[in-house]
This record gives structure tokens, sequence and C-alpha cells, in this order.
């Protein structure tokens, strides 16, 4: 009575309301006849995920929910309408039909399908991970998790490394525990390699206590020749790591929505932190955040004003020139974002450079005691601990020619890189690329089999929880620990706790858990990018200005369990890459999935 009239005009059908089902894709599954047009899911597609096409038609009794057109929902955030759906009219398709909620173990558990740290409940039958939801925590993700986290579970499931294996005549054989180990000392003996001849490149799914065991290791072997798995090299950081502010996000994830002004370089937050883009997005709506980019223009679910695409680009802004670059140094809390990849640009040295000589000189508004506004967004799970446990080659480590090589879940590497003559270990989950490299091959843990340490992109420490193992697979750590032995090296640590402790002589913040350490806002870092030499990578010496491109060329493929991962192959063919097939098998229900 207070809101409206107590009378209507609608006058109700006789008979039963149905409305055919949409198709909005691989993931999110519909049963339209239970709608009853709340439009939850309409105003997190145009708000938070911004999918225009999203809505409603129709009038009355006719009124109906879909997209205007034929077409599948296409966001990186949709499988989130699920959780709003309030009658069950949206449902994950995945699962249907799959398990009872009573029937599943719950664990509280953080993702590692990007850097921002998710917090997510795993739930599980038996050894099998059922389905995957988001934990709510205001500080990293809110209620929110993006697709890839919510529907690669079923990658854990297919091309599992589950016994060692020992290439004998190109081919692998099953072996024991004990034999693979000797294998790997044998293989190192053999190989002759000696202080930086000896290599370790690490998983950008590498947890904290597997980082901190294999520099260890790889320390006590006599060699500094650590580095985190990279595309186009094993070359040191540009930023370095001596200070944690130059490869942290320093605003962070909250203060994201603080912001004013924000400049992109050579970053796209819709891959590579989707739900933090969504914050972006908000501030877009809702207090009409500024955005510049600098770099490959992307399909962004904001306004931007696109500055360029290379250092060219990136010196006019620091010269202050275009109308952006004024109003920016007007900005009372303003951000540079800086993508991980621009580390491995070739330009990459000169970029950061300019940018934080820019800061400098501009530290009344981008240092401060309640603000840091210099910010790198880095991509991976991983990257954040490396450079806290100091994971990373001096510049001679990184040009010396490798003899032995031990690969920590390590699939994205150069494969230029390893020796056709090296002896190569692979210690992972998945028979991916780097276990084709291998000569042997040794079971670790996924996340969600493993209780450990992951570290977001802020600095921020997070414990992930056991759910289940496979077959002969160990935590990562404890692999290590074991091989040190057969080499005569041993690792003073023996249970978690141990390994923790040692953590904590590492870098006191990596086992404060659910405490973010705050920022420095000294000169003294920043000043450390900006003076340094272009010697760091000789590559840099000469500037190319090539244009920035984009890590991220498939959303949904980008590590060794979403590449097994049939929804994800299934997302791929539907969203990013038409050329992706995904076929059936005639003997069974399980999906098979081939890659083109």
């Amino acid at each position: 009575m207070q809101n409206s009239s107590e009378r209507s005009r609608f006058k109700e059908y006789a008979g039963k309301r149905a409305v055919e089902n949409k198709n909005l894709g691989p993931i999110v599954k519909t049963v339209m006849t239970r709608c009853i047009q709340c439009a939850r899911c309409v105003r997190f597609a145009n708000e938070v995920a911004g999918v225009d096409e999203f809505g409603t038609t129709g009038r009355g009794n006719d009124m109906q929910i879909g997209t205007y057109i034929e077409k599948t929902l296409n966001s990186e955030l949709s499988g989130n309408i699920i959780d709003l759906c309030p009658v069950g009219a949206l449902t994950s398709k995945p699962y249907a039909f799959t398990a009872r909620p009573w029937e599943l173990k719950l664990t509280e558990s953080i993702d590692v399908m990007d850097g921002l740290g998710s917090n997510i409940q795993i739930d599980s039958r038996g050894l099998q991970v059922m389905r995957i939801q988001p934990r709510i925590n205001e500080d990293v993700n809110e209620e929110w998790i993006h697709d890839k986290t919510r529907y690669a579970y079923d990658g854990l499931k297919t091309q599992r490394l589950t016994t060692p294996l020992i290439k004998t005549d190109g081919k692998f054989e099953p072996a024991t525990w004990a034999e693979a180990l000797t294998a790997v000392a044998e293989g190192l003996n053999k190989s002759g390699a000696k202080n930086n001849e000896i290599k370790a490149i690490a998983s950008a799914l590498a947890d904290t206590e597997s980082l901190v065991a294999l520099k260890d290791l790889i320390n006590k072997l006599g060699s500094d020749n650590t580095a985190l798995e990279n595309p186009s090299g094993d070359a040191p950081p540009v930023h370095g790591v001596d200070f944690r502010q130059n490869y942290s996000f320093n605003s962070t994830i909250v203060g994201a929505d603080e912001a004013d002004f924000v400049l992109l370089v050579g970053t796209n937050p819709r891959h590579e932190a989707a739900v933090l883009n969504s914050r972006f997005r908000r501030s877009w709506l809702n207090k009409g955040l500024q955005v510049g980019l600098i770099g490959q223009k992307f399909d962004s679910v904001f306004e931007f004003d696109h500055l360029g695409s290379d250092l060219r680009a990136v010196k006019e802004f620091v010269a202050g020139t275009g109308k952006f670059a004024e109003s920016f140094k007007k900005a009372k809390k303003p951000m540079i974002i800086i993508g991980s990849a621009v580390n491995d640009h070739v330009d990459g040295h000169e970029i950061f450079k300019s940018l934080a000589g820019f800061v400098d000189t501009n530290k009344a508004q981008f240092l401060t005691p309640e603000w840091n506004g210099f910010n790198i967004l880095q991509r991976t799970a991983s990257s954040t601990a490396a450079y806290d446990t100091g994971s990373t080659p001096s510049n001679s480590a990184s040009k010396a020619q490798a003899k032995f090589i031990y690969l920590l879940n390590a699939d994205d590497f150069d494969p230029s890189t390893i020796p056709k003559d090296a002896f190569v270990v692979y210690q992972g989950h998945h028979g991916d690329l780097g276990a084709s490299y291998a000569d042997v091959c040794l079971p670790g843990t996924a996340y969600t089999e493993k209780s450990a340490t992951w570290v977001n992109t802020e600095g921020r420490s997070q414990m992930g929880r056991t759910v289940s193992s496979p077959g002969s697979s160990r935590e990562d750590w404890k692999i290590i620990r074991a091989i040190s032995e057969v080499l005569n090296v041993s690792l003073p640590y023996d249970d978690p706790i141990q390994i923790r402790n040692r953590m904590w002589e590492v870098c006191p913040s990596l086992i404060r858990y659910d405490e973010l350490v705050p920022s420095s806002t000294s000169l003294e870092a920043i000043q450390s990018i900006s003076s340094s030499s272009s010697t760091i990578r000789s590559k840099s010496s000469a500037l190319k200005t090539e244009a920035l491109g984009l890590p991220i060329h498939d959303f949904y493929f980008t590590d060794p369990i979403s590449r097994a991962s049939i929804t994800m192959a299934q997302c791929s063919k539907a969203f990013s890459n038409p050329n992706t097939t995904v076929s059936q098998s005639d003997k069974s229900d399980e999906p098979m999935a081939a890659f083109g």
C-alpha cells in the first residue's frame, strides 16, 4: 500500500506459464519456467560484468529474461549469476545432476588461476572435486570469482601424472619413488653440472613452500640460477626484487575503489584480474573514474583514452603531452598499473624507469602516508612469492648454459632455453609441455591437493587447504626435501611447521596470514628503478619502441589445469578461439578434447 496502488490492470492468464530455455553458453544452464523476473542477473550483467546485451524483453505475462539477440553470455564473470538466482532458473551446467549438496565435503581454499588470490570453497566427494564456489572476502574478491576459477576444476581429472616416470630409449616407463629419486641423482652426476649450470624454473602455480625449498636446494648445490617460467626467457626482472614496493600492487585491491585516475600500461585487467576489473567498472559507472591505456587495445567494460602502444607514448605521458596527462597530474588519488608482461618487453627497463621517474617527480600525489599509487599487476599466483623469496637469477646466472634443469611444474617456458643435452627433471601434476622435455617425471600435487601458502599481487599471504591427492603424488616441498637427501645436501625441515619457520626467516610477511603488510611509501624503492642502469637487461640497451602486446591471448587456456579442462575448451570455442575442437567419446560419457 505504501509503495503503489492496491489495484492492477494486469489480468492473469488461465493455464500454466511456460518459457523456452535460453542458450547462454557452455557454463550456465537455464530453466526459465522457474524465473520470477527478479532481475538480479540482469543487474549483475549490466552493472558488474558489463554485458549490456543481457536484459528483459516483453511486458506482463510475456516478460522474459535473456540476450536481446540469439547469442551466448560472453563474460569472464558470467558464472556469478548462478549464485544470485534465488529460484534455480540459472544453474551450473557442468555441475548439474552430478551430486547433492549434503554429499559434499566443503574445503576453504585459495584460487590460483590469477594473481588476485580469490577466496573459494571447494566441494568434493571422495577424491573428486565436484564444484568450486566463491567465499566472501571484501578485501580481495568480495563475493565474486571468474569463470576459470569456477569451472576449470574438471581439468584436475585428465592428463594427470600419478606415478613417477623415467624415460628409457625415448619412452616413459613407470617407476617407484626410490628408483626415480636415484635416477635424478645419477642424472645430475652424469651431466657434470656445477654452480650456475644447475638451473631451476618454477611454475606460475608453485606454492610458497615449494619455492623456498627449491631455492634452498639449488643454493646448496652451489647455484643461484632460479627463475620463474616465462615464454620470453629467464632474464632477471627489470624492476628488481630488493624492494617489495617495486613488484606489488601497492594501492591494494580495496584501494582501487578510491582512485580517481588510472593509467594502464601493457595490461588487460579483464583477463589478468577479472574480479579487480569489476571494481574499475563500478568506479567508472558511479564515480566517473578516468582511465588511460598505453598498450594494445582490448574489449573493455569501461571507457578509456588510448594514449599509444609503445615507449614513445610513455615518454609523451611523462612529459605531460595530451589532455589525459594534464588531468592526471591534478588527480587526488592517481594509480599507475603496470602489467607484469612489461617486464618481458624489449623496452621494459626504459618503460619502468620513465614511469618511476614520473612518480618520483609527482611524489606529493603518488607517495603519501595514506596512498601509494605505483602498482605492478602480477597475473600469476606465484610471482609475488617468488620475488619475496629471491627466486630470480642474477644477470650472470641467467646467461649460464644449463646442464641440469629442474622444472617445478613449469610448462610455459621458452623451449629454446632447454639445451638438448641437458638432463631435465619435471615435477608437476599434469602431462603438459614440461613433461615432454623431461628425463624423469615426479608426480606433484595440484592446488586443491595440498595445504599451502599463496601470496597475491598485493602481498597478502593466504592459506589453501587440502581436498585430496591422486595416486602416488606428494606435496611439492616434500619431494624436493626427499631429493636433497639423495643428493647429500639435506634440507633442514621435515614437517610443515619447520618449513614455515624457514619461510619466516626468508621473509616474515610470508606467514602473516590474512594480514596485509602496509606497502612502503619511501622514495628509495622508486628511485632504485628511476636511477637504475639499463644494463640490467642487455636487450634494453637499444630502444626498439615496439608496441606493447597483451600476455593472455586466450583467457580460458593459461595453465596446465585449464588446458586439460573440457569446460574451458568449450568456453574457448564459444568465446575466444573458434578453432578449438571438442569431441565426445563414443564409448563413455567422459568428454575428450583436442586443441587445434
